[in-house]
């Protein structure tokens, strides 16, 4: 099969969408304490950086109007989602004040006042290191202070849709 070949720009904008949207990708949600109080945001672009120093980084919208509060945040935690957790990222792709959280959960928080969301598969308390313009994006660089895993299959997003991974050996 041939693909369709295009260059990016304003015309085929939902082309140039839709060939990213062909890239699956894992589903974070970012906390942070804000001056409003607590925020979180959904996003699926999140990458580690540096095993030494400890760092990740992951990339706001500068059109999101939680934009400057995670822009300017101190301190700030990238949580992986389980596969359980859909209904948890799509709350925080909605809005990121409301903390009464899916199947009546709650959220701790950290020594730096960051909400901790639970049953996440993995969780990065971060302390802010750089920010880098990327376009319509920013690129936060976060130093990583403390990190938790737990096995579980992941929540994906593909095509604009919530999805699972099967895992197939062989």
């Amino acid at each position: 099969m041939d693909l369709d070949v295009f260059l990016p720009g304003p015309a085929t904008e939902r082309q140039f969408r839709d060939a990213l949207g062909a890239f699956s990708t894992g589903v974070t949600v970012i906390t942070t304490d804000s001056a409003i109080g607590p925020l979180a945001i959904t996003a699926n672009s999140f990458a580690s950086l540096s095993l030494d120093p400890p760092l990740v980084l992951w990339s706001p919208a500068k059109a999101s109007r939680r934009f400057e509060a995670f822009a300017e945040a101190p301190h700030f935690a990238i949580h992986v989602l389980a596969a359980d957790q859909a209904a948890l990222g799509a709350h925080f792709a909605r809005q990121g004040h409301d903390f009464n959280l899916p199947d009546g959960q709650v959220a701790s928080v950290n020594a730096q006042g960051v909400p901790i969301l639970p049953g996440c598969l993995a969780v990065f308390e971060c302390a802010f290191e750089a920010r880098h313009d990327g376009g319509d994006h920013a690129i936060i660089i976060g130093r990583v202070v403390a990190a938790r895993h737990r096995n579980a299959a992941p929540l994906v997003f593909h095509a604009g849709r919530f999805g699972q991974f099967i895992a197939k050996d062989g």
